[in-house]
């Protein structure tokens, strides 16, 4: 699985970490980003979820998970 995080879109609503924050942090900013090691969504299956949950759809995942 890959996931990217729109650093332009975002706008630090905090849902992905809210829904996954085993995989999703926010930075000094408020902004989101990926926890280390997690790049690839480290198999949570709240990643989908997450991006889902993003208000502005900042948030991709492609593939498969795992």
């Amino acid at each position: 699985m890959h996931i990217e995080i729109d650093q332009d879109v975002c706008i630090g609503a905090g849902q992905c970490a809210l829904t996954a924050p085993n995989v999703f942090t926010q930075d000094d900013d408020g902004f989101s980003t990926l926890l280390p090691g997690k790049e690839d969504g480290g198999g949570d299956p709240l990643v989908r979820e997450a991006a889902r949950a993003c208000p502005v759809h900042a948030i991709t995942v492609e593939g498969p998970a795992g």
